[in-house]
């Protein structure tokens, strides 16, 4: 934590702040500076957490799921053609982590369904279903939970979400608002 608060006060920021681009720590990690893989992560960490707790619906495997991607992405690095790009680039290391978490999940719950039926154990439902609004989130398609979770857990514009995805402006739009409303529906309001 010194350290952190030394670096600030060098760099005029705030404490476990980033002030570099990616590019730089990506150049600087490819250099053999794998330290400043940090940076990275710290900037990065809460985005990328939201995104998969948005998608696998569980923080604990989320988290394992983010630490996953930071590893993946730390020891793939040289791969990045685009090193402006490394946001991007990351949510897909994530996306292909959390599709990877889900196909295990579904053998997993394959398995413990023909066990339940052979034991008669009563089946119990997910630890969210208690919560309306994440309950809601949760249930939306995939391409409007990603859009709510990039805006609202991530807190990036419209724009930067359509940049980040590729999308035209109008379509993130459109998503959100088909979003707000099937979560308002779901809830009630």
């Amino acid at each position: 934590m010194i350290n952190a608060v030394r670096e600030a006060e060098m760099t005029g920021g705030k404490p476990g702040e980033t002030t570099g681009t990616d590019h730089d720590y990506i150049v600087r990690c490819l250099a053999g500076e794998t330290d400043d893989f940090r940076h990275l992560v710290t900037r990065y960490q809460r985005s990328v957490f939201a995104y998969l707790r948005g998608r696998l619906r569980d923080p604990d495997r989320a988290q394992e799921a983010v630490q996953e991607t930071f590893v993946r992405a730390f020891f793939n690095l040289a791969k990045l053609k685009k090193r402006e790009s490394f946001f991007p680039w990351l949510i897909g290391i994530a996306g292909h982590v959390a599709r990877e978490l889900e196909r295990h999940e579904r053998r997993d719950r394959v398995a413990s369904a023909e066990y339940l039926e052979q034991s008669r154990m009563p089946r119990t439902g997910p630890r969210w279903a208690d919560w309306p609004l994440e309950a809601a989130v949760s249930s939306l398609p995939c391409a409007l939970r990603e859009v709510i979770l990039l805006r609202f857990y991530s807190d990036f514009s419209c724009l930067e979400i359509s940049r980040l995805l590729n999308l035209p402006l109008g379509t993130v739009t459109k998503r959100l608002s088909r979003a707000y409303f099937k979560i308002r529906k779901r809830i009630g309001n």
